[in-house]
């Protein structure tokens, strides 16, 4: 056994798995405590609507109904708070839509909160919501960005009649503009990004405790990260941070929703505190479609000003951000920090963002897999494919006399004060398009045509950035069975923590994974924690993991010495003992702990790192896809990515990562879509009308990396959880648009690109070439 067996960059399958696939996992709904409680919430059915509680008195009455909250009752309750808001250009603040733990007096959307209803049983529950008295008068509802913009529109909040959260910008705008009037060519593009809907496989839910005697309460919750909720949640109840206790188990996806504090959990711990019984309210899959944030969501103007040789001289971009009736925890960020990374990969000197939030009566909107990063790559990558077919540049050629070149690294972009520390671009999107075979797409192209199908073949080169902000502190204790116990305070949502941070451990401990146990969603055990999102959890978690490891093994290494008489630079760690090197004089690490003088001091490592700055993964993807012009099915038959992680801990991780990300992209490009009638209706609001990507819709991929190491992180790691969902949209959008182009001229066309939008798009085109 040596250490490169478990340890960094091994392929090493996951340790997790044998117990989750054989029924093992512990998620939010299985925890059941003697006596649980069942709670349901009353919604409106209506996106704006005054309403009036006409009678409490007949649920209450219901068998089994022990307690019927609403605003009124909880009125001693705080708000939501966004933590994220944004002023605009002069520094003002627009008005603040927190979010009310229950409506009062007016519904904002669809599935807007009004009642929370506790009884011994879920049916009971439901029933007794039923039976709440309520009369709804009907408003007007701003529904959509372009609706919501309108002279006239309705007001979601009387205190933003023009719906405007905030109106921000960077960049020099006179400059750009400058530029623009002194250009050869300008291209320009007007593309939607689509509100989609966040489909984890398990749905939230949430399980409260009240200990009469201690007065505190403890919160089981299927999450992103319990410290986040335990200080958002203690604000809204009004009591110490210590009184809570947050849980999380097993979590059966995330992808940024369950990062955020939603009303059923105070709630949850507020009916348990006053009935002093466990409270349970586990979502609904119907119920999530206008429960739980929104993604995306951005009606953006991109445009490009080249000259004539087909560099850029300029960008300048508009984007509007719906953000929902509410503002959610970071949902006013989103677009904003999607907005600082428009400069893409290209070396473009001036660029120039206008960004504004929008007030809409619909479900709020807040961060989902890549957050704002995606919707830029897909942009910027969208008007970069334009600007090649109208200069007659080819996609490739345009970027590469586009790129910023390794020679510039680092290189502090105009906006969004981002400095980007390594990069190749131009290599891995010459080996994307090598492995991609692009040389080859005549003959397949060719081969289509004659079976009557439209073909065509795109690319997207994205960056994005990663792991920034807050550090994590993480402790790691030598077991008395000679096994490892970590600490971390991040959260995995299905992305292999147990594995991957077993692997940073063994790097410097030399154990066998199942040794290495990890702990985190526990705010008693664990002490901090930021959380998992923005792909943190490795570059930032494992690092610490790394550190607390290496401080440990030092002092294995010294409690070892004593014994063996030996100093501790002659002293190595293998093969779970420490060793005087080069004998066979060892001491395995269960003795180790059970020694007198093995205090809990000297079998813990503690290990810190705090990011200085973002890291900046990047990649190229390409995608070639298949359309039957007579139906407008789009099939994608080949995916190739070549990405830059920087430093790779676990390849087959790695690997599972992206490709869950490339599914989701392929989802959103051709399938999915939130759908609002104009009073606010959810058209969408099953799986029998939102469409989600199957097997058959996903091809294999190729996948493979070409990294630079990152010079900002000590290990050299590249976030990498969100990147497959930030080049994949564009990419695929791209081959969709160059099949179009090639068959009928189309250039236009958004996502998602469904087969009733590209059949219209083709019967229109027709249409107009016959005429």
């Amino acid at each position: 056994m040596t250490v490169t067996k478990f340890g960094i960059g091994q392929p090493l399958r996951r340790v997790e798995d044998r117990r989750l696939v054989t029924g093992g996992g512990r998620y939010g709904d299985d925890h059941a405590p003697d006596g649980c409680l069942h709670a349901a919430v009353l919604r409106s059915p209506h996106a704006h609507a005054r309403f009036r509680i006409t009678d409490l008195s007949a649920a209450r009455a219901m068998p089994g109904v022990q307690l019927v909250l609403t605003a009124a009752e909880v009125a001693d309750l705080g708000e939501i708070k966004c933590q994220a808001p944004l002023p605009n250009d002069d520094g003002s603040q627009n008005h603040l839509a927190h979010i009310p733990v229950l409506a009062k007096d007016t519904a904002k959307h669809i599935g807007d909160a009004i009642a929370f209803v506790v009884a011994e049983t879920l049916a009971q529950a439901r029933d007794a919501v039923e039976a709440i008295g309520i009369d709804y008068e009907v408003l007007p509802a701003a529904i959509g960005i372009r609706n919501a913009l309108a002279p006239g529109a309705p007001a979601v909040w009387d205190e933003a009649r023009d719906n405007v959260a905030y109106d921000s910008s960077m960049g020099d705008k006179a400059a750009t503009d400058a530029a623009f009037a002194a250009a050869d060519r300008v291209v320009r593009i007007e593309v939607e990004n689509q509100r989609v809907v966040t489909n984890y496989m398990e749905t939230r839910s949430v399980v409260a405790e009240y200990d009469g005697a201690t007065e505190g309460l403890t919160l089981t919750i299927p999450s992103q990260g319990v410290h986040g909720l335990r200080d958002t949640i203690a604000g809204v109840l009004g009591i110490a941070k210590d009184q809570l206790r947050v849980i999380t188990g097993d979590v059966g996806g995330g992808f940024g929703t369950k990062t955020f504090t939603y009303r059923e959990y105070p709630l949850a711990a507020e009916a348990a505190r006053r009935l002093g019984r466990p409270v349970k309210w586990v979502s609904e899959r119907g119920e999530h479609f206008v429960a739980c944030s929104q993604g995306r969501d951005n009606l953006s103007v991109g445009e490009v000003a080249l000259d004539g040789e087909g560099r850029f001289l300029a960008m300048r971009f508009d984007v509007v951000g719906d953000l929902g009736a509410y503002l959610s925890q970071f949902g006013p960020y989103i677009p904003y920090l999607g907005a600082t990374m428009l400069t893409g990969v290209y070396r473009t000197p001036l660029v120039h963002v206008r960004v504004r939030g929008l007030y809409t009566n619909t479900v709020p909107v807040d961060a989902y897999r890549g957050a704002g990063r995606p919707e830029a790559a897909y942009l910027v990558e969208r008007l970069v494919d334009r600007a090649a077919r109208e200069t007659g540049l080819t996609p490739d050629e345009i970027r590469r006399r586009n790129f910023i070149p390794p020679s510039a690294m680092p290189y502090t972009t105009p906006i969004g004060d981002r400095t980007y520390d390594t990069g190749d671009f131009a290599a891995h999107m010459g080996r994307a398009i090598e492995a991609s075979d692009w040389a080859g797409f005549p003959a397949r192209h060719a081969e289509s045509l004659r079976a009557g199908r439209l073909r065509g073949i795109g690319l997207a080169t994205y960056i994005e950035c990663t792991a920034w902000g807050e550090g994590e502190d993480v402790r790691i204790t030598l077991d008395r069975d000679g096994g490892a116990t970590v600490y971390v305070g991040t959260q995995s949502n299905g992305q292999g923590h147990a594995t991957a941070y077993a692997q940073f451990a063994a790097e410097q401990l030399d154990l066998p994974l199942d040794r290495i146990r990890v702990v985190q969603g526990d705010t008693a055990r664990v002490a901090t924690g930021a959380g998992t999102g923005g792909s943190r959890s490795i570059p930032v978690g494992g690092v610490s993991v790394h550190a607390a490891s290496k401080d440990l093994a030092g002092k294995l290494k010294d409690l070892a010495a004593e014994e063996l008489e030996a100093g501790t630079g002659d002293l190595e760690i293998a093969e779970g003992a420490v060793r005087v090197a080069g004998t066979d004089r060892a001491i395995d690490f269960a003795t180790l702990a059970a020694l007198p003088r093995a205090t809990e001091e000297r079998l813990t490592g503690q290990g810190d790192f705090v990011p200085p700055s973002a890291t900046y993964p990047n990649g190229t993807h390409v995608a070639e896809v298949e359309i039957d012009p007579e139906t407008g099915t789009t099939q994608v038959v080949r995916y190739t990515v070549c990405d830059d992680f920087g430093m790779i801990v676990n390849p087959l991780l790695l690997a599972g990562q992206v490709h869950g990300g490339v599914a989701q992209g392929i989802g959103q490009a051709l399938h999915e879509r939130t759908v609002y009638d104009a009073d606010g209706q959810l058209l969408t609001a099953s799986f029998m009308d939102y469409a989600l990507p199957r097997a058959a819709d996903v091809p294999f991929f190729h996948f493979e990396t070409r990294n630079v190491p990152s010079t900002t992180n000590p290990l050299g790691i590249k976030g990498a959880g969100e990147a497959g969902s930030i080049g994949s949209c564009p990419a695929v959008m791209n081959a969709v648009v160059d099949a179009l182009d090639r068959g009928a001229g189309v250039r236009d066309i958004d996502m998602p690109a469904t087969p009733a939008s590209i059949f219209a798009a083709l019967r229109t085109a027709r249409r107009a070439a016959a005429a």
